[in-house]
């Protein structure tokens, strides 16, 4: 595993991830304000420190990291698929496994109580970012933008 590769391409991941859950109102997706739902979860925090959604976003992209460093470390050797594929079905398991155990923590309730809007948003929002993080991965360590073996 390559540690600093798999944080870049964590950020990058997050970064478009971030970049279209902020956009999809837009297309009529809820707003799914990643930020402010993860600062007000943290209401110890909240109580002593005055950085309200800023928190909530630094730990949205430092998860996006540590998501990243477990697909480098784990997970990309197990999955079938080119790097893109990957990356996607990667993206789906954290979709699965942020429905079921992240937002019930938070309070917005299992597979958030349903809602399909809101479901489909971040359906989205995880599979750009499992897609990104496979495709960016994999490209930081060729040496060029087009896929194919490696040289021996």
């Amino acid at each position: 595993m390559n540690v600093s590769r798999a944080v870049a391409a964590g950020l990058i991941a997050t970064a478009s991830m971030t970049a279209l859950l902020l956009i999809e109102p837009a297309v009529g997706l809820p707003e799914i304000a990643i930020g402010q739902l993860l600062s007000s979860s943290l209401s110890f925090t909240t109580a002593v420190l005055s950085a309200g959604p800023a928190l909530g976003w630094l730990l949205h992209f430092l998860v996006g990291i540590v998501w990243a460093l477990l697909y480098a470390g784990a997970v990309v050797v197990r999955l079938p698929g080119t790097a893109l594929v990957r990356g996607i079905l990667y993206g789906g398991m954290v979709f699965l496994l942020a429905q079921a155990v992240l937002m019930p923590l938070v309070g917005a309730g299992f597979f958030s109580r349903g809602d399909v809007p809101t479901l489909v948003g971040s359906l989205l929002g995880h599979v750009v970012y499992g897609g990104v993080l496979g495709w960016t991965y994999a490209e930081a360590g060729s040496s060029g933008f087009v896929a194919g073996p490696k040289p021996v």
